[in-house]
């Protein structure tokens, strides 16, 4: 049951999210422990493969290029170092990598060609791999599920309705076309929301029914509270209170039966007493880690304790889903083997010049004529 049909309207699903918090939770953990080991939770780590510089206006993120916020620009990382970072956070006990890149969309280039690198690699050393890199077409969501991608992050943040008070440089089917290019592709899609930024109950019930409408929903909804950053539109925003989280997540996962709840941004604000009410009523994974792209995230140790006292235990990767196979790049081959002959040539012009039987070309000048 990938929707629930009982709550397939607005007004079902608003009722809903408004019941009394402690028997939303009730009917969101049993609804948890059937389709779902109730003790098993996701680590997941975040990294920023290019931080800063976006052209976009989103208002709640210090990543915007217009904004005047303590988040300094970084060009794309290199191949190794985002796999050195892998490798680490494996160790740490995460089974699955989710690699942001702050640009507006995907560009056919070499910083492309780079990504596709690192998901070749991190897919090799048996990590599930998510990447959050903007609009994408169906072109490029194929090169990626041919280089091992197991997800696609592509959050709607809020309701249509809300979403344009929010956001200005991209429309929400904009959104919804990235989704559906990564459905396309056979990439299972991770899409969630924000709540906290001024929107109304309404709104957060209208995010969940844009995953309602939708032929397939995602294989994972993220939860994120607002992280108010200074220099941002939204850095006046009151924090919500933890027991809304709870009421996201719980209301998502009776919504949502199949999909996997991350409890995501916003972990730092709140008591392991309320992280073990978000688990009791749904949530299957969280990020691990100092830091969310720019924002800041318990670290490992932390978490390890909480899991330890409320008795979890880390989820294994591609527990929900078959590993992709990574198949060779023909775009990556071919520039390789193009380098490859460049490189020859080079080195059989250096050999020529060396060469004491080698004479220079004349020219003809005007007087030979």
């Amino acid at each position: 049951m990938k929707c629930n049909p009982e709550y397939s309207s607005k007004e079902a699903l608003l009722s809903l999210y408004q019941k009394p918090l402690l028997e939303l939770v009730f009917e969101a953990a049993t609804i948890h422990r059937k389709y779902h080991n109730s003790r098993e939770v996701q680590m997941s780590s975040l990294l920023s493969i290019k931080t800063g510089g976006c052209p976009e206006d989103c208002g709640y993120c210090p990543q915007a290029a217009r904004y005047h916020t303590d988040v300094d620009a970084h060009k794309l990382m290199n191949v190794d170092e985002v796999l050195n970072q892998a490798k680490n956070a494996k160790a740490n006990g995460s089974s699955r990598l989710c690699m942001g890149a702050a640009w507006r969309e995907i560009r056919d280039n070499k910083d492309f060609d780079k990504v596709v690198e690192m998901v070749q690699g991190v897919n090799e050393m048996g990590m599930e791999v998510c990447c959050t890199l903007g609009m994408m077409s169906e072109g490029q969501a194929k090169r990626l599920k041919n280089a091992g991608l197991f997800a696609y992050n592509h959050n709607l943040d809020s309701s249509k309705e809300f979403y344009s008070d929010v956001i200005s440089t991209r429309e929400y089917e904009q959104r919804l076309d990235t989704i559906d290019n990564a459905r396309k592709a056979g990439i299972s899609v991770c899409s969630g929301g924000i709540i906290g930024m001024g929107e109304t109950e309404e709104d957060r019930v209208g995010l969940l029914m844009s995953y309602m409408e939708m032929e397939n929903p995602p294989e994972s909804i993220p939860i994120n509270a607002l992280v108010a950053v200074e220099g941002t539109p939204l850095e006046d925003q009151k924090p919500i209170e933890q027991w809304e989280l709870i009421r996201m997540v719980a209301t998502t996962r009776i919504a949502f039966p199949e999909s996997i709840v991350r409890l995501s941004a916003g972990r730092t604000k709140m008591s392991m007493e309320a992280q073990a009410m978000c688990f009791l009523g749904g949530a299957g994974s969280i990020f691990a880690g100092d830091k969310l792209l720019t924002t800041p995230n318990p670290e490992f140790n932390e978490d390890k304790e909480m899991f330890k006292i409320l008795g979890l235990v880390a989820k294994e990767s591609f527990a929900d889903g078959e590993q992709p196979v990574t198949n060779p790049d023909p775009i990556l081959l071919e520039k390789k083997r193009l380098a490859k002959q460049r490189e020859l040539e080079l080195e059989a012009a250096k050999s020529k010049v060396q060469d004491d039987t080698f004479e220079p070309r004349k020219v003809r000048t005007v007087d030979s004529l």
